[in-house]
């Protein structure tokens, strides 16, 4: 999940306008709408009010972790769409002493939506018998 998506994710959970993150900011509207579809990077200063409002820890932000305040969410698709974009892209990756190759990360990802199905089809099951 991108920096920009967090923000929107956050900004819609708080059930605010971008207008009324704006003003809590002292940025523009537009500002905010260009840090929410990355074609603008929000300061420091920014990012500390962003935590601030929204109840979060510069971790978040910068992705170490998704943790988000009590009575929210991560989606398990969020994080695993994530997972697949840092298993595809980390350089070095080994299992067991050995290199991973891209043949074997896409047998990793490949698994981890077979195992995800199963559960989605689990967990819908259970909703409909209750």
């Amino acid at each position: 999940m991108t920096l920009g998506s967090k923000i929107k994710q956050l900004r819609k959970r708080a059930g605010m306008t971008q207008s009324e993150l704006a003003a809590k900011l002292g940025v523009s509207s537009s500002a905010v709408g260009m840090y929410e579809q990355e074609r603008r990077e929000p300061d420091s200063r920014i990012l500390s009010k962003l935590c601030d409002i929204f109840g979060v820890t510069g971790d978040y932000f910068i992705g170490t972790s998704y943790s988000l305040p009590s009575g929210g969410g991560v989606e398990v698709s969020e994080v695993f769409d994530e997972f697949t974009k840092r298993l595809t892209a980390q350089e070095g990756l080994m299992f067991d002493g050995v290199p991973l190759n891209q043949d074997d990360r896409m047998k990793i990802i490949d698994a981890l939506k077979v195992v995800a199905a199963i559960a989605k089809q689990q967990h819908k099951s259970a909703l409909e018998k209750n």
